[in-house]
């Protein structure tokens, strides 16, 4: 079974986000083990009298919140540079991500079924996830999959939503190879989610700010078949110029 643990960043409701972002990545059962590990070690060079008890979160790492007061700037930036360094150099991952700009969702014509821009963002994911896995199937490794996401108030709906993928169909096909509905889990409690709001942070770092440095690190991690990356979406107005690997796919 392939286990795709997610985050959010930003806010529906909020006006000072222009984006929500769903990201995380996606590894076979037997691997989040490994990563955890990885992610205590970095722990550990930080607050080594209790690595466990640090959560790493963007937000709080890049402000000096909860755990990470106090702790020097370079040495908080560079836990996190550590921790996205190793999710793009390993090959045991598939990113996945989506970026909606929440205006260009807004001015779609309102005659049409629109979601909101996080049930957007989550389908996308939902239905790129299974296509990997359709892919992984076609290659005779057939696995199913299952969905981890940080508690949040959109857990009924996202559950509802993926039952009805299921069953009914997305408005890009139907999910053929998710064992069950997703499943909800505290932050503090999976190394895994964090790992997954690292890399939501990224992008919105990189897609609100433009700050290219922590994306660069996990850019090559973003599922992908042969040349073509297919786990990351960019959703924004037709005439936006942008250079991110989902963009210049669909420019090509």
């Amino acid at each position: 079974m392939h286990l795709l643990y997610l985050d959010d960043s930003g806010s529906v409701g909020d006006k000072k986000d222009a984006y929500v972002i769903l990201a995380g990545l996606a590894v076979y059962e037997r691997v989040p083990y490994w990563y955890e590990r990885e992610l205590d070690n970095i722990a550990a060079s930080v607050w080594p009298d209790n690595p466990r008890s640090i959560e790493f979160r963007g937000g709080d790492i890049f402000s000096g919140r909860g755990h990470w007061r106090g702790v020097r700037k370079e040495t908080r930036i560079q836990a996190y540079e550590n921790a996205l360094s190793h999710l793009g150099s390993s090959k045991r991952a598939r990113l996945f991500g989506a970026a909606i700009h929440k205006e260009t969702i807004a001015a779609q014509d309102p005659t049409q079924h629109t979601l909101n821009p996080m049930e957007y963002a989550f389908e996308q994911v939902c239905s790129r996830f299974d296509q990997y896995l359709g892919r992984l199937h076609r290659a005779n490794n057939t696995q199913r999959g299952l969905i981890v996401l940080d508690k949040s108030a959109d857990e009924r709906t996202l559950q509802n939503m993926a039952r009805d993928f299921r069953l009914d169909g997305h408005r890009w096909g139907r999910l053929r190879n998710l064992a069950e509905v997703p499943l909800f889990v505290d932050s503090k409690a999976t190394r895994m989610i964090q790992f997954a709001d690292m890399i939501a942070y990224a992008l919105r770092r990189y897609y609100e700010r433009g700050e290219q440095r922590y994306f660069d690190l996990i850019a090559r991690g973003f599922d992908a078949e042969g040349g073509i990356v297919h786990g990351l979406i960019h959703y924004v107005p037709a005439n936006h110029s942008c250079s991110c690997p989902s963009c210049v796919r669909r420019a090509s």
